[in-house]
């Protein structure tokens, strides 16, 4: 039985980046989270992607607590009752689904462990365009070339994040794709953010602090950034500094001649990889 996120998958030793923040690591198959007790939610997933091993399963599965971890630290069903929030998979359920097929049906499984999941809003977890396009892109650049991926994600934690049935919803989510061209890392990172849905579910509507430029990104049904890897350090405090001096979107803007910026998405084929 393959053991959680490894180290050594790409061809350059790359770590799972840990929070300043206490955590406790579940090891899955093929991923492995870093779970936050005080949050009831994880605060970074990694996972292992082999484009070549891909098992497209069936969307199969049963939500379930894990058992390493007391009921009550877990945001669990209650949370997800008669509102707007999906259950959203931190780690893409496709994602860690390759190998031999009890392998690829364990993987498939661990996903839904609530500790994988976060409070996500419908058309966010579910829109072509965002949480779901972007991850699909990623994951068929693994697929079309045979690659190897390690994929971070996690949640943007903020003391002011507006509480629901007792678990505090992150408006922002960050994920960081890495992966080796002719043996050196290469990594591209992305911001989210479901603020602007969030009056989907009766909270009290919170002041986006995700600034562009020094200006309000323009408002939407939600929006998607491509950022320096250096930015959502900034905005999680983990320590991302060899995924920083790998960035794409940062190299191929100094090579521009522009400063290094965030860039908002429009389409899939925006992305820098």
């Amino acid at each position: 039985m393959s053991g959680g996120y490894s180290r050594d998958f790409l061809r350059t030793r790359l770590e799972l980046p840990s929070p300043p923040a206490t955590t406790i690591l579940l090891d899955y198959t093929h991923f492995s989270v870093r779970f936050r007790a005080a949050r009831k939610l994880a605060a970074i997933v990694g996972v292992n992607i082999s484009g070549a091993e891909l098992n497209p399963l069936a969307r199969e599965g049963t939500w379930h607590f894990d058992d390493r971890i007391p009921r009550e630290q877990q945001a669990g069903p209650d949370v997800y009752k008669n509102n707007a929030f999906d259950r959203g998979h931190l780690v893409r359920r496709l994602d860690p689904v390759w190998g031999d097929a009890a392998t690829a049906k364990k993987a498939n499984q661990d996903t839904f462990a609530y500790t994988n999941a976060a409070p996500q809003i419908d058309d966010f977890n579910q829109g072509k365009e965002l949480w779901v396009g972007l991850e699909d892109h990623v994951l068929g650049h693994a697929d079309a070339h045979d690659a190897k991926l390690s994929v971070f994600t996690g949640p943007v934690f903020l003391d002011d994040d507006p509480l629901y049935r007792g678990v505090q919803i992150p408006r922002k989510f960050w994920k960081i794709a890495a992966w080796t061209s002719e043996a050196k890392l290469a990594a591209v990172g992305f911001v989210l953010d479901q603020s602007p849905m969030l009056d989907k579910v009766e909270l009290k509507k919170a002041t986006s602090l995700w600034l562009l430029d020094g200006e309000p990104p323009p408002l939407g049904p939600f929006r998607t950034f491509q950022v320096p890897i250096g930015q959502i350090a900034d905005l999680t405090g983990l320590s991302l500094s060899r995924l920083s001096r790998a960035d794409r979107l940062v190299s191929g803007q100094l090579e521009s001649g522009v400063e290094p910026r965030a860039m908002k998405l429009e389409r899939a084929e925006q992305i820098r990889l």
